[in-house]
């Protein structure tokens, strides 16, 4: 008897990341019933199958598993583009304007950013935020899947406004608690909320931004609740030397002292750490989130993350935040990451196109802990998948044999503009370009607003003058 399914996409360039490659088939197609994926093999196989609802002809197209951006800062889209090219790039370029973000303000950026993830081919979003009234619905009704992860720290109202570079900064517990009683309020909330597509993260800013005393709250809580953690680690400098200040330890040394590296760690950045340190954390089961063009834009630095594979450790690739890196696009993450890495190890053959997409997939997935159900076209999986357009003229010529340049043409000339469809446990969310979910030029004109309005209320405030970027500004080079 002949089985009936939703949906069967055909004729595709069809990546399946099965096995240790891409798991190329040609002529390949997925067959989708119910949100999920019920076989994937060639199309005439599949045609013979099944009795089909509706068919995608994905004929000129590479079909994959749907991106994953494995660290994000959604809200920050609203003042893209604020804090580049400057040294202590928070404090002296994002956090005038952190001030004057509104819970309007954010929830605009964050609309922002998950169409903009869309349209280049993100189907999951690891997004790290205050939770604001909102947040959550954004991802919901978008329709994409998310890992969100509500901010943890004790930073005392004002944040870092007075703080100078180099002093020990003040922790307040009481902050710290409200944060971490807020982050269980919407754990209850949103954990496995939207049919399974929401899912929550426990996230502690970093370790210099609370105290060990509620570091090890939130580890007992997220064990206890079956939750991963997903904190900056290492990120930078700046965190170092709070570290050593406050409990004579670098970073990596600490966490692994008060029992925070295992499997439930989402390490983010890891900029600082030095290769014995990375292999420490890479050895331990936790995983790494890898941000490119973040850190090589805000810190001039390539983190370790070839040292982490070498190590045996997962890497999922992250656009972290559109003020320092301006786009939130795992294209561009996956070329940077090749380039990136291959400079630095003055060899062309580290970090291969093939491995690089894998960051973007499966091994990704496994890195956010949803390697089960994400990350590869298979049987039993969600069906998020993308077609790309591969008569783009960047594409172009797409050849099999007697290499097939698919592959390295996708992460090394693609930009996430020949992505065509966007599928979400079999839900299309973009069809021919055209965002289903969103409105797109409503998203856009409310980012604009908002966007004009912070940077207004952060003209007026005297806090500003000490931009580094101003001078680029007086001398016209801005």
């Amino acid at each position: 008897m002949t089985e009936t399914i939703d949906t069967l996409v055909t004729h595709a360039h069809l990546f399946s990341m099965q096995g240790q490659g891409v798991g190329y088939i040609h002529d390949g197609a997925v067959a989708i019933y119910q949100g999920r994926i019920v076989a994937i093999g060639s199309t005439s196989d599949l045609e013979a199958r099944f009795q089909i609802t509706e068919t995608i002809d994905a004929s000129g197209c590479a079909v994959l598993p749907g991106l994953i951006d494995a660290h994000m800062h959604t809200p920050w889209a609203v003042v893209r583009g604020v804090a580049q090219d400057v040294s202590n790039w928070m404090q002296m370029a994002l956090a005038p304007y952190s001030r004057h973000i509104t819970p309007e303000a954010a929830l605009a950026g964050t609309r922002l950013n998950v169409l903009e993830a869309i349209k280049a081919g993100t189907t999951t979003t690891v997004d790290f935020a205050k939770p604001n009234p909102g947040w959550a619905e954004v991802f919901e009704g978008a329709g994409v899947r998310a890992r969100l992860t509500p901010t943890i720290n004790a930073m005392p109202p004002g944040g870092m406004a007075g703080w100078k570079v180099g002093d020990i900064y003040p922790l307040d517990d009481d902050v710290g608690q409200g944060d971490i009683d807020t982050a269980m309020a919407f754990v209850s909330d949103w954990h496995c909320a939207a049919d399974g597509r929401i899912t929550v993260m426990l996230g502690p800013q970093a370790p210099d931004m609370i105290s060990g005393d509620q570091l090890l709250q939130i580890k007992r809580l997220a064990e206890r609740e079956g939750l991963m953690i997903h904190m900056h680690v290492a990120q930078g400098d700046r965190e170092i030397n709070q570290m050593i200040k406050r409990f004579g330890k670098r970073t990596p040394q600490y966490l692994d002292e008060i029992g925070y590296l295992d499997d439930q760690l989402l390490a983010v950045h890891l900029t600082e750490a030095t290769d014995a340190e990375t292999v420490l954390i890479a050895h331990s089961g936790a995983r790494m989130a890898l941000c490119s063009g973040s850190i090589g834009i805000i810190d001039g630095i390539v983190p370790p993350a070839r040292v982490f594979r070498e190590a045996g450790g997962l890497v999922g690739l992250g656009s972290d935040q559109a003020p320092g890196n301006n786009c939130n696009n795992i294209f561009n993450e996956m070329k940077l990451t090749a380039l990136f890495n291959k400079i630095k190890a003055r060899d062309p053959e580290v970090m291969p196109a093939w491995e690089v997409l894998r960051m973007a997939t499966i091994e990704g997935a496994q890195a956010i802990g949803l390697g089960d159900e994400i990350g590869s076209l298979e049987a039993g999986k969600q069906a998020d998948l993308i077609l790309i357009d591969l008569s783009a003229p960047n594409l172009t010529p797409a050849m099999d044999t007697p290499i097939r340049t698919i592959v390295p043409n996708l992460v090394y000339a693609g930009s996430g503009h020949e992505v065509k469809t966007v599928m979400v446990a079999g839900q299309i969310l973009m069809r021919d370009r055209q965002v289903l979910t969103m409105d797109e030029t409503v998203v856009q004109a409310e980012a604009q607003r908002q966007a004009e309005a912070v940077s207004l209320r952060v003209a007026a405030d005297p806090v500003h003058k000490k931009m580094a970027l101003l001078t680029a500004m007086e001398a016209g080079q801005l």
